[in-house]
């Protein structure tokens, strides 16, 4: 009798001891490991919202691309740092005790939500040898506060956690808030078109105030032949070096950025007159892009202050405005205002007699 109540008081000891410790584990914030996203090929959605009401979807398309609110490209190389982040960003420390409500109450204030939805198995079986029924589903929230006051790392709160922590990449020196970016035009990609010279069938380029250097490259055969648009006739003896490093130049042409981006801009001013070069681009599937270019003038306002206007560079020498559309421009797609560069175009924007042999002559210049 004895050694049986001896046995059941030592059963008692042991489930308290055992009851204490849980109460005291499930009390207590846990310092976890696993806060980056381990696989980020499964990651089908991203959704980042701020307090200032942007937000923005990135969505992982069936052919691996990804779009922005699905309705444009996106970035790749943005998206790819996005998911870069995810997976190496680590724990530098836990905030401090005494810190947490003020840390909370700043991610509250600032933070940036970030939902991360994966495709996942609902049954994962034999150590993911055995997957059945994948379907997306939400498995992470972060809430991305600002930076520490070293600059190394960022604040950031994980639905489900007990607290806050500090969150870093190793060997990155700089922190993560900028990488969570919420404004959906900086998402969008700067792509214009990105073919290679057996993917062109017809490249035009018409300059309204020289119509006479209007001409268009179309495809003959393997090769391609020169017209002018003003007579329709094809031209003879035109420098195919040139022409060659023209069409070269459709492989991943970029603008340079968004107009509305652009601190101070007169692109609206800018636009409203007639383009000062309009470039067609139409691939052997038959799509088309088109870039009209206007001219990008400075401050206006800097005229008032020099002592000698003549002196005064009115032109922005760098870049020029421009707007890109895809299909042609609409009323109801009227296209988007962007800034090029020059150099980036340079081989493209020249008139016909460059390539007939004259000398080079930038006429957007």
């Amino acid at each position: 009798m004895k050694k049986r109540n001896r046995i059941l008081i030592i059963i008692a000891v042991v489930v308290a001891v055992a009851a204490a410790v849980i109460a005291y584990v499930l009390s207590r914030p846990t310092f976890v490991q696993d806060y980056h996203i381990e696989d980020t090929s499964s990651i089908t959605k991203i959704f980042l919202a701020d307090k200032e009401d942007n937000e923005v979807t990135l969505t992982r398309e069936a052919d691996s691309s990804w779009t922005v609110n699905g309705e444009y490209a996106a970035n790749q190389p943005l998206v790819d740092l996005l998911l870069e982040t995810l997976n190496t960003m680590r724990i530098r420390q836990q905030v401090n005790k005494n810190a947490v409500p003020n840390a909370i109450k700043d991610i509250a204030a600032h933070g940036i939500k970030v939902e991360i939805y994966q495709n996942e198995p609902f049954i994962n079986w034999f150590g993911g040898r055995l997957k059945l029924f994948t379907r997306e589903k939400l498995t992470t929230t972060y809430y991305v506060g600002r930076e520490t006051q070293d600059h190394l790392a960022s604040f950031m709160y994980r639905k489900g956690d007990g607290v806050p922590y500090i969150i870093h990449i190793p060997g990155f020196r700089g922190f993560l808030t900028p990488r969570f970016v919420t404004d959906p035009l900086k998402w969008r990609s700067h792509l214009i078109v990105d073919l290679n010279v057996h993917d062109l069938q017809r490249i035009e380029l018409e300059i309204p105030e020289q119509q006479e250097e209007s001409f268009a490259i179309v495809r003959d055969g393997d090769g391609f032949a020169m017209e002018m648009l003003q007579s329709h006739q094809r031209v003879n003896g035109f420098d195919t070096a040139r022409v060659a490093q023209m069409l070269s130049s459709f492989t991943w042409l970029n603008f340079d950025e968004f107009a509305s981006i652009v601190p101070n801009t007169f692109a609206d001013s800018c636009v409203q007159g007639q383009p000062r070069a309009i470039l067609r681009i139409t691939d052997t599937k038959g799509n088309q892009s088109e870039v009209k270019t206007y001219i990008k003038y400075n401050n206006p306002d800097d005229l008032k202050v020099m002592p000698d206007p003549n002196m005064y560079e009115v032109f922005d020498l760098n870049r020029l405005y421009a707007i890109v559309s895809h299909g042609g421009s609409t009323s109801d797609n009227p296209g988007d205002t962007v800034l090029i560069q020059y150099f980036v175009f340079d081989n493209i924007l020249q008139p016909a007699s460059y390539f007939l042999g004259a000398d080079k002559t930038a006429f957007a210049r």
